[in-house]
């Protein structure tokens, strides 16, 4: 696995790895080139390693991170250049620059212990779960910027939240408060500010532990998949994927532990 850089921290607790954006004294800003490939990197790594079950994204210290580095959007736009490095060009929903978190065959959770703003709200839409701390502001503050709503978040947020709610949010460029996203749907749950981090591991090791690997895999790539499916196609392929779960080893310890009433030891085979 991609060891720690100097913009991230990588921890593995158990089945649980966390990726921390470790640029505190910065808000934890986003440095478009050297910042994006190494994360993919580094998220493709956990996917890629077995002892990892749930892969977790947060930031250090008071903020989850609050968009792109100034300086360098500055510089771009006195040189008149795109400060995203180039990466070639694909028809895959699920393979581009930060929708490529969607193909991760495992579930990521999104920890937003702070403000989250741009390219720092664009990284929770595409994860699983999310989690925001009580204090937490999220703002997609592009119209503000003279900017457009990046990296395909158009298509994605009137699917989380309904139609309504994205248009006027994306138009609006204002900052919701943690509550006011839960209600909104974006967050899955809000933890209060002093216990934030533990509850958000106690989500994950319960992810990590106690369903099956195989199964959460599978289902995740059901979901998506069923974005761009018909009703029926989405029949047929559950259908396909039972008989490999009747034959897989994950079913058996399913039912052997929870006839025996012990935890479950799946290993996702």
């Amino acid at each position: 696995m991609i060891a720690s850089d100097d913009n991230f921290l990588l921890q593995q607790d158990g089945h649980v790895a966390t990726i921390t954006i470790n640029r505190a004294e910065q808000h934890n800003t986003w440095h478009p080139s050297e910042m994006g490939p190494v994360f993919e990197r580094m998220v493709r790594a956990c996917a890629d390693n077995d002892s990892v079950r749930v892969i977790v994204i947060t930031g250090a210290g008071r903020f989850f991170c609050t968009g792109a580095d100034v300086q360098a959007l500055k510089a771009a736009q006195q040189c008149g250049v795109n400060p995203f490095p180039a990466r070639e060009r694909n028809d895959d929903d699920f393979n581009q620059r930060y929708s490529f978190l969607m193909s991760i065959p495992k579930p990521v959770i999104c920890a937003i212990n702070g403000a989250a703003v741009g390219i720092g709200m664009v990284l929770p839409l595409f994860c699983d779960i999310r989690y925001a701390a009580s204090s937490a502001k999220l703002s997609a503050a592009f119209a503000r910027r003279g900017l457009v709503a990046e990296h395909g978040i158009a298509w994605l947020l009137s699917r989380l939240i309904g139609l309504p709610r994205a248009m006027e949010w994306l138009m609006s460029g204002r900052t919701l408060g943690a509550e006011e996203a839960e209600r909104f749907g974006l967050v899955n749950a809000v933890f209060a500010d002093d216990s934030f981090q533990a509850d958000v591991m106690r989500c994950a090791q319960e992810l990590a532990n106690n369903v099956s690997p195989r199964s959460v895999r599978i289902i995740k790539r059901q979901v998506y998949e069923g974005t761009r499916q018909s009703l029926a196609q989405a029949v047929h392929e559950a259908e396909d994927e039972l008989q490999g779960c009747i034959l897989s080893e994950d079913l058996k310890e399913g039912v052997a532990h929870f006839l025996e009433k012990r935890p479950a030891r799946f290993t996702g085979r």
